[in-house]
């Protein structure tokens, strides 16, 4: 069993989702070991995935056949998100092909028809318990295999967002909403506690065709903890940028889902990965701006996951070793005119994330700066010189506002991105507390 980096799955006064900040997501199903785009190849591909292939509804459906994951390790895959630190995991369950990735009694195909019953989807739940993480079920909305939705077949290309597959009667409607939920209710009953259901799929039919209303019934009765994504129009307990992080942060909780390279399922024609580093900064400045990231992997048809893959996850779990301080149970950091770069606060600190390697020195603005009482490199715990400095007048105040000039000594930066942490005393450190209210708190 890999060791938790710091996160507390079960923090008091607040949500666990609140200070995990960090997930797993998991992209999977029997066309990956084509080395197809997962669901989007029967479409012909879309706009957002530049790699995906273009393949029949009957072939892609056919990999149902033969998929074999006979090395489907969730135990280490599970030990593997909590080495890079993630505190939860979210798994495709069912996504726009149709085929579950659970045993399943509804809808004819699935793990339950070609995997002898074999519940890739409960194995990989246990193996999160094991290791403490959070369990998220994704699930689409769309089926394009199934009867009454109805199948998306060749005659329905060129995929339109919103168009395709065309509304069925509504006797066929009727019976696929059905489905729909008998599905869910297994999901939501059959494994115990399910922390958070990730919907998609979502754009192809009116909220009111869904009976959005329903569902969310349905979830929260069965699981009253529970937080639905977005997708499920009027019901979201958290926004879901998708392969973004907003330079904005949306209103309340939100994750930004991204993919290592550009594709969701395993693609081997797609080698345009992004490197640790990349990934290790589009997580700090997720966690700055107050929200998660949630990271995906796509295993093979045979469920081992892709070197490359691999790679990023450990060198991730390298930096979250001496970093993870930083990121679990955070709050969105400095303004972007105080630092340049993203930071977090905890308390009486603030994190900074060296994003680039300063010259000589890093310029905080908008402090309390006779509270500062200490700077610190993360990891090391070197203390760093620092001098602070104020227009003339304000020196004259008990407890002016002002700048913060740090020294970084190159010797002392991390190779992939350093954390400069700052204690202040009894901080108002948002940089819009007037100077009456500063004082105020003395």
């Amino acid at each position: 069993m890999g060791e938790v980096i710091g996160v507390d799955i079960d923090p008091p006064n607040e949500s666990w989702f609140d200070v995990a900040r960090f997930g797993l997501f998991i992209h999977w199903d029997p066309a990956s070991q084509r080395g197809w785009e997962v669901s989007w190849p029967i479409a012909g591909g879309i706009f957002s995935l530049p790699h995906c292939q273009s393949v029949t509804p009957a072939e892609y459906h056919a990999t149902a056949e033969t998929f074999d994951p006979g090395v489907w390790n969730p135990s280490a895959i599970a030990a593997a998100a909590t080495a890079a630190g993630m505190g939860y995991v979210v798994f495709t369950t069912r996504h726009h092909s149709g085929f579950a990735m659970f045993d399943s009694a509804h809808g004819g195909h699935g793990v339950r028809t070609h995997l002898d019953r074999r519940d890739l989807f409960g194995e990989l739940v246990a193996a999160c318990r094991e290791e403490g993480l959070r369990v998220g079920v994704y699930y689409s909305l769309s089926d394009w295999h199934h009867p009454d939705y109805p199948p998306l077949t060749e005659e329905h290309r060129p995929y339109v967002l919103g168009l395709t597959p065309p509304l069925p009667p509504e006797e066929h409607a009727s019976r696929y909403r059905q489905y729909l939920r008998d599905q869910l209710r297994e999901l939501l009953t059959n494994y115990g506690r399910i922390d958070l259901l990730w919907f998609d799929g979502q754009w192809e039919r009116p909220a009111e065709w869904w009976d959005v209303d329903a569902i969310a019934t349905l979830a929260r009765g069965l699981q009253p903890d529970i937080l639905i994504n977005d997708r499920l129009a009027g019901h979201g307990d958290f926004d879901t940028p998708e392969q973004f992080v907003p330079p904005t942060p949306p209103p309340g909780r939100w994750e930004s889902c991204l993919t290592i390279n550009d594709s969701w399922g395993w693609n081997p024609a797609d080698s345009s990965h992004r490197s640790a580093n990349e990934l290790i900064r589009a997580l700090c400045e997720t966690a700055g701006r107050g929200g998660n990231l949630l990271l995906n992997v796509s295993p093979r048809g045979d469920g081992s996951l892709p070197t490359e893959q691999l790679e990023r996850l450990e060198a991730i779990g390298r930096w979250m070793s001496r970093h993870s301080a930083a990121i679990h149970g955070t709050e969105a950091g400095l303004e972007p005119w105080q630092f340049y770069g993203p930071s977090t606060r905890q308390g009486d600190l603030i994190h900074l994330f060296v994003v680039a390697r300063p010259v000589e020195s890093v310029s905080v603005r908008g402090l309390p700066i006779r509270r500062v009482r200490s700077a610190s490199v993360m990891g090391s715990g070197r203390r760093l010189g620092f001098r602070t400095r104020t227009d003339v007048l304000s020196q004259l105040a008990d407890d002016p506002s002002g700048e913060m000039v740090i020294d970084v000594p190159a010797d002392h930066l991390d190779d992939d991105i350093a954390v400069i942490t700052l204690d202040i005393a009894r901080a108002p450190i948002d940089g819009r507390t007037s100077l009456a209210e500063v004082a105020a708190t003395d």
